[in-house]
């Protein structure tokens, strides 16, 4: 693709999420932005179909109320299906949907591209740090 075809691309595409009456497709591309729901999503890709407390091991630092939002909000968008087991005592476990396994198909290229890139992100920090800048007049005080 040319620079003028992808730019007009991503210009159809805003439009489409512009078009959004009932604020679902923003809604669903938060996820794509949430570090909690794609952390499960990757958890539950690699590993399968696992428990609340499996899923919470393997992803550090979420707190089980978090977990718990998250896992609500991917199975109301279709892409984290709830299997609740009539066993004693009653158990849960989470399983990514064909849905979810698209997102994180096509969130492994971003991950990569942030990953080569990573260095010259570093660099460009570090050279904006390195810079003097002015405070907004709000914080001259």
């Amino acid at each position: 693709m040319t620079r003028d075809e992808i730019l007009s691309y991503s210009q159809a595409v805003c439009d489409g999420l512009r078009e959004d009456q009932d604020g679902v497709r923003r809604e669903v591309l938060t996820h794509a932005g949430s570090r909690w729901s794609l952390g499960v999503i990757h958890t539950l890709g690699v590993y399968g179909r696992l428990r609340h407390a499996d899923i919470g091991r393997r992803m550090h630092g979420v707190t089980q109320r978090m977990l718990t939002r998250t896992l609500r909000q991917l199975e109301r968008d279709g892409l984290v299906t709830r299997h609740d087991l009539v066993e004693m005592p009653p158990r849960v476990e989470y399983e990514l949907t064909e849905l979810g396994m698209g997102l994180l198909i096509h969130m492994v290229p971003l991950w990569t591209w942030v990953v080569e890139n990573s260095d010259q992100f570093r660099k460009s920090r570090e050279e904006y740090d390195s810079r003097p800048h002015e405070k907004p007049s709000w914080q001259t005080f």
